[in-house]
């Protein structure tokens, strides 16, 4: 019997990276998943945007595992469009017990005093205000279900510590932390934990584009291989970045029975960053 059998998990930016890497690990584990993604250029985001049949390639990997799937496209700057998707997957799988607020945008690097005012609020509109109203939409459908649930929302090496150049991105990822903690607090009654990823560099689009490798490095127009070297050097583990299934593990464990009874916990899977 998988880890998290009988299970259902919605997972936000499902569409690839580290979204598509946690429904396919929990489909491994005998999950039933709720997926959706923006599939859209959202302003202001340094990375390459997800589409749709990115999202549908998330779906045919998790079917190729005899597992349910509900996708759906919608933005988590819109509360109307997640909470339609999450009441149609709930409606067809029948329940929900875990959540990966995972969505999220690296935005463009620049120091704090020029970073455009809609550059800032768009951030937050993204990776803060988009995980409260993902874990708004899914709360009363865990509550539902009964049987206590697992919120996991992804945070940042930069929820834990500061970054040059990262004000905006670092404001939210570390609010999250905040959030996560009082819902753990609101929610314990229930048997629902809330606890926090905290990656270093993932291996996905997020971060395997120019402006990054040029953030990283201090160069114009620096190679894959410069930016590993830099990546590297703030890394504990000799690694230059860890791998998006590293990420899933960690959400796996916290939503499994091996996790039951942790709860308001920052988890770093960082190769040491933090110790750097």
């Amino acid at each position: 019997m998988g880890r998290v059998e009988g299970k259902v998990a919605l997972i936000s930016g499902a569409a690839r990276g580290q979204g598509r890497s946690h429904a396919i690990r929990l489909a491994e584990e005998g999950a039933d998943i709720i997926a959706f993604d923006v599939c859209e250029a959202v302003p202001s985001n340094s990375a390459p945007p997800a589409t749709e049949e990115d999202l549908a390639e998330t779906v045919r990997q998790v079917e190729a595992l005899d597992r349910r799937i509900v996708s759906g496209v919608a933005d988590v700057r819109n509360y109307e469009q997640v909470k339609s998707v999450v009441d149609q997957g709930v409606s067809e799988l029948g329940r929900l017990d875990i959540v990966s607020a995972n969505a999220g945008i690296a935005g463009s690097p620049n120091v704090a005093e020029d970073i455009p005012d809609d550059e800032f609020v768009i951030m937050q509109e993204v990776n803060l205000n988009g995980v409260w109203r993902t874990c708004k939409a899914a709360i009363p459908h865990i509550k539902e279900s009964g049987g206590g649930g697992s919120i996991v929302i992804t945070s940042s090496e930069a929820g834990i510590r500061g970054y040059y150049n990262m004000s905006h991105y670092v404001a939210a990822k570390h609010a999250v932390v905040g959030l996560m903690r009082t819902l753990a607090l609101e929610l314990a009654p229930d048997m629902i934990r809330v606890n926090s990823i905290h990656p270093t560099q993932v291996d996905t689009d997020m971060i395997q584009h120019q402006r990054i490798y040029n953030l990283f490095t201090g160069k114009e127009n620096a190679t894959k291989e410069e930016f590993a070297e830099a990546s590297q050097s703030v890394i504990a583990l000799p690694i230059p970045w860890v791998e998006a299934v590293d990420i899933s593990n960690a959400l796996l464990f916290l939503s499994s029975e091996e996790g039951r009874y942790i709860t308001g916990v920052t988890l770093p899977v960082d190769g040491g960053n933090f110790l750097k």
